[in-house]
């Protein structure tokens, strides 16, 4: 990470730094045991700074740039050493490199739950999580605050409390900001641009900057992200009545096709239609219904009356022969027992009749065939 030259002894006279680590962000250049020769080549590249340290005091800072160190151009570094005539001899500090270009991509999340209280839902947990990127913009104030006497200090170091600072911050913003859960996916660059500001002050006394500072997604528990889901779906369907209806005439059409599964076919198909109708959006959501009644038995028909037949008393030879039915009657007549003039009864008749003034019997006689011919 150091390329030096030691040259006279202990002398330095060579001092750089390139870096290849991608996460340092100040290196200590090591000068244990060895003293800055007078006229010593400073290189400070492009994305650096250079923080000389002497006797414990933060002395002179180098942007990028190419230094020969003489008392011209470290003025602090010669007023805290009494150098009032100049100086020729070596001396010693410590030197750090301060890496100022930006470090993208770095994650940043709530570990627990935000608690929010939503227009619509009420109160709702949120959790959220996105990315920014940091710079150190005031090398000489990021070394006194932050850093110290590390002798390699690297991002991870400072954005786990960069971390704590944005979900805070994004807790009291979330919290206070009014926006209706189904609105934030729109207003997260909103959010973001009002995160970063609220903590500006606090970055900035650290010696640091936030360039860039994004809400990749603000999510509900998966609980409640579910019945939005539903909720989604019923819009979607519409009329949960011709739904429903549908959806049982394309179970009884599949079952005629697959005449197998019929059975299984319509009854999954009818309890996914009763299903649906059990909850009907409201103006709060789905709202609860009661549950379809089970369909009364089919109850057959009452069996007709049985006709009870009529049976006639017949006087025959001054005597009172029967009952007879109408059938044997009939025989009667064929063999000429039984005429017109007879007389007949049957109960609930007023007194006896001729066979010919009950309409029932006298049917008997317009039916008969004429007689044979001779």
């Amino acid at each position: 990470m150091a390329l030096f030259d030691i040259l006279g002894g202990e002398f330095i006279e060579i001092i750089e730094w390139t870096d290849d680590s991608r996460d340092t962000m100040v290196y200590r250049f090591p000068t244990v045991g060895k003293a800055i020769k007078y006229g010593a080549k400073l290189t400070v590249r492009e994305g650096q700074s250079a923080v000389f340290v002497h006797e414990g005091q933060l002395a002179d800072v180098f942007g990028p740039g190419l230094y020969l160190l003489e008392t011209n151009n470290m003025p602090v570094l010669t007023r805290l050493q009494h150098w009032d005539h100049g100086f020729r001899s070596p001396f010693k500090s410590e030197i750090y490199f301060v890496n100022t270009t930006r470090f993208n991509d770095l994650k940043w999340g709530t570990r627990n739950p935000v608690i929010a209280r939503d227009p619509e839902f009420g109160p709702v947990r949120l959790r959220a999580f996105g990315t920014y990127s940091m710079r150190v913009t005031q090398p000489a104030r990021f070394m006194s605050e932050i850093v110290g006497t590390d002798g390699e200090f690297t991002r991870d170091e400072i954005s786990f409390q960069i971390r704590n600072v944005i979900a805070q911050e994004f807790s009291r913003m979330i919290a206070g900001s009014g926006i209706p859960v189904l609105d934030l996916a729109a207003n997260t660059g909103q959010l973001g641009k009002m995160v970063a500001r609220a903590i500006e002050p606090v970055i900035t006394a650290y010696g640091l900057s936030i360039p860039e500072f994004y809400i990749e997604n603000i999510s509900l528990p998966e609980a409640v992200e579910a019945m939005l889901d539903k909720r989604t779906s019923m819009g979607i369907i519409g009329d949960l009545d011709r739904f429903g209806q549908y959806a049982a005439s394309e179970a009884m059409l599949n079952a005629s096709r697959n005449p197998g599964g019929a059975g299984a076919g319509m009854g999954a198909a009818m309890g996914a239609a009763m299903g649906m109708g059990m909850a009907r959006p409201g103006p709060w959501g789905p709202q609860p219904q009661p549950a379809p009644q089970p369909a009364a038995a089919a109850v057959p028909p009452p069996l007709p009356d049985r006709q009870v037949e009529t049976v006639w008393h017949i006087a025959e030879g001054g005597q009172a022969q029967g009952p007879y039915g109408r059938g044997h009657l009939g025989r009667l007549v064929s063999e000429g027992r039984f005429g017109r003039d007879t007389l007949v009864w049957t109960p609930g008749q007023d007194g006896w009749l001729p066979a010919d003034e009950v309409p029932e019997l006298a049917q008997l006689f317009t039916m008969m065939p004429p007689p044979l011919p001779g």
